[in-house]
């Protein structure tokens, strides 16, 4: 059995109530998406259909022939509220127990960590006290390795003065009640690969040069190594505690990466990353610092972090509704208003002839989701459901009209034909009108009288009803559409909605210092303060007497957020317009920073990353020209994946670098230096042939 398209609203209906009386089997409960009624209760989608298509078939419930994803999007076809499941739990671990809100989590079977994600760790002291991981180069917020890191951070010591065969006796891990006691912490890694030959294991350094080497693999393979290190070194009452949620689909298929994570010296707080609150609390901020410390990247976790309430940072796990959420642009020196806010463009209208027509920019159309959102945020459920029965109503009339065919006709006898639908306007032909061949009508005004319930006879009952003094030439097309529609008699399907909530949206403006600021913002300089957001920022615009209601404001709702990114010294751009300084929140990213970005290079090619490019960076900054604004960040040494550390230097730091010493005193010389630092090539001779070239 497929997906049983013959279900109706109705038959959904029913099925919910068949739940509220009969509960739901432990292994029909959703762990990836849940249906919202309208008063708030969740179901998981794949049994509602099949309980549904029982109560209309009288088949058995049977949800084995489709999924969970297939269950969501028929569900959302027929107007359900459908979420995704983003529930945290929380482990504790003390010297005598190990508890989880996770009712699935057994001590029997901790192969099962392979299946979540940490989002939090932190030591617990018996007085309240709460001790985070203290973050490390090239270490992450939080990883599968960050609570046995905070053990050897806590007990160090204690630690360091076992013996070794204490040390090597150590117990570490056990999967089950049946499987070894894995054991032993190692003084290096060589050492550690000939008591176990796997990669799966964690590196501590500590005091100087010295390591503690043992094994660790999901969430939960060192729960025994850190519940062993409250019952030999802690006090009682002292804890550990995880917070950790469900691998999404995506993440399960991704092969796990270690040593990703440290976390913050400060509680968490619903987010990963500590710049997300910089930005809830800004809204406007910009990434400024040296190039390739990753600020795009940095800007789109944030945006992701925000959108999924702290549940994940990685920008492709957004769904593609939260994507819309989310909108990217990279400014050049010929971006200017028309592309940001609105301009004049070109348009081949149906007899062939050209005109412009004024259209929206890209930060137009985002504010205006925004707002959406905002809006239906701030409005009842009852106003929703008659808004989506309008916009049903008028999709099914369009759905039955023959573009260009179908004749309509003004009170006056003018015919007319409807050539197009988009999403804001309907696209009228008048060809026998002897001045205007076309109009475009507001497809918003037209769901507004529909929406109204109100019965609309004369182009008066029109202007009377958007409160104007006189009627506009498209009320009259208003009305003639509306009358065609009601003589259809077009029944509006029933959906139950929910209450929609605030959503942020975040626009991202990359490069924002490489276009002329105020050339691009216009007047939306005072909109944008986070001061002046809503009715307290409204603007007219440059077009504004090209609107269809030339009163119309334009302002940026609360829920909308900015972040920029820019290289301080970029020299093809003018400084940035001092305006547009105070409106925003500047916040310098170091090249040392974004070090967490190197993992996907394995320790041991990041740690020779990390000591060339510091060394290089040392050097750069012992020109006098020259200081930290000018270092290399580490997203350059992401192409190590592909390229040798010598083609990195001659493909792609060297020509970046040659461009920094243009035209200083002895320019050759200062090459030289940052060669040898950089470690490129260990000949002298090689090193000036090459620089010379």
């Amino acid at each position: 059995m497929a997906i049983p398209s013959k279900l109706t609203p109705n038959d959904i209906f029913e099925a919910l109530k068949y739940i509220d009386e009969n509960g739901i089997p432990d292994k029909n409960k959703s762990r990836e998406y849940a249906l919202v009624s309208e008063s708030g209760i969740k179901y998981p989608p794949k049994y509602v259909v099949a309980v549904a298509h029982h109560l209309s078939t009288g088949d058995d419930i049977d949800t084995s022939t489709y999924n969970a994803v297939e269950a969501k999007n028929f569900l959302r076809g027929l107007g359900f509220m459908i979420e995704q499941n983003q529930e945290k739990f929380e482990l504790v671990i003390t010297a005598d127990n190990v508890t989880s809100t996770d009712e699935r989590f057994t001590m029997n079977n901790l192969s099962l960590g392979d299946n979540y994600k940490p989002l939090n760790a932190y030591f617990k002291k018996s007085n309240g006290e709460k001790i985070n991981r203290k973050r490390d180069k090239g270490e992450r917020k939080s990883s599968n390795q960050t609570m046995p890191r905070i053990a050897c951070q806590v007990f160090e010591r204690q630690l360091a003065e076992l013996s070794v065969e204490e040390k090597e006796n150590f117990p570490v891990c056990r999967y089950s009640l049946n499987s070894e006691i894995i054991k032993g912490i190692f003084p290096s890694v060589a050492v550690f690969k000939q008591h176990r030959n796997t990669i799966e294991y964690v590196v501590y350094n500590y005091g100087d040069g010295r390591q503690f080497v043992f094994y660790c693999w999901n969430i939960f393979s060192t729960i025994i190594f850190v519940q062993e290190c409250i019952k030999r070194f802690g006090d009682a009452g002292d804890e550990f505690v995880l917070t950790y949620r469900e691998k999404d689909k995506k993440e399960r298929e991704q092969p796990e990466v270690q040593n990703e994570i440290s976390d913050e010296t400060q509680d968490f707080n619903g987010y990963l990353n500590p710049y997300s609150d910089a930005l809830i609390e800004s809204k406007n901020i910009i990434f400024r610092g040296a190039p390739g410390t990753g600020k795009s990247y940095l800007a789109k976790e944030i945006a992701a972090d925000i959108i999924s309430n702290g549940y994940f940072d990685d920008y492709t796990l957004l769904t593609d509704e939260q994507k819309k959420q989310v909108e990217f642009v990279q400014l050049h020196p010929s971006y200017d208003y028309s592309d940001f806010v609105e301009g004049l463009r070109p348009r081949v209208n149906d007899d062939g002839s050209m005109s412009f027509q004024l259209e929206d920019g890209i930060f137009t159309k985002f504010v205006k989701r925004a707002q959406k959102n905002y809006d239906d945020a701030n409005r009842s459920r009852e106003d929703i459901e008659k808004q989506n029965s309008a916009i049903d109503v008028l999709n099914e009339y369009f759905s039955n009209i023959e573009f260009g065919i179908d004749e309509l006709s003004l009170a006056r006898g003018t015919k007319f034909y409807i050539t197009s639908v988009d999403e804001e306007h309907i696209h009228v032909s008048i060809p026998d009108n002897p001045t205007i061949k076309s109009l475009n009508i507001n497809k918003n005004e037209l769901l507004s009288m529909i929406e109204s319930g109100q019965d609309f006879n004369r182009p008066k009952d029109v202007t009377e009803f958007f409160e104007k003094q006189n009627a506009t030439q498209a009320y009259s097309y208003d009305l003639a559409i509306f009358k065609d529609l009601k003589s259809k008699n077009i029944n509006a399907k029933k959906t139950e909605v929910a209450q929609e909530s605030v959503k942020p949206f975040i626009f991202i403006i990359d490069e924002i210092n490489r276009a002329e600021i105020s050339k691009v913002l216009g007047e939306l300089f005072f909109s944008i303060d986070p001061g002046y957001r809503g009715s307290a920022g409204e603007v007219s615009t440059q077009y504004a007497s090209l609107h269809e209601n030339p009163d119309k404001k334009f302002s940026i709702p609360e829920n909308v957020y900015i972040i920029g990114t820019m290289n301080d010294i970029d020299r093809s751009v003018d400084s940035f317009d001092f305006a547009m300084r105070r409106r925003f929140r500047f916040i310098e990213i170091k090249a040392e920073d974004r070090l967490e970005m190197l993992e996907s290079l394995g320790d041991e090619l990041k740690e020779k990353a990390i000591t060339r490019m510091e060394a290089l960076n040392n050097e750069i900054s012992n020109v006098d020209e020259l200081n930290e604004n000018y270092y290399i960040g580490a997203s350059y040494f992401l192409k190590l994946s592909t390229l040798t550390f010598d083609q990195l230097w001659t493909d792609h730091l060297l020509p970046l670098i040659q461009d920094y010493v243009r035209g200083m005193y002895d320019e050759e010389g200062i090459l030289k230096k940052f060669a040898r630092a950089y470690g490129y090539p260990s000949i002298a001779g090689d090193v000036d042939e090459n620089i010379k070239g």
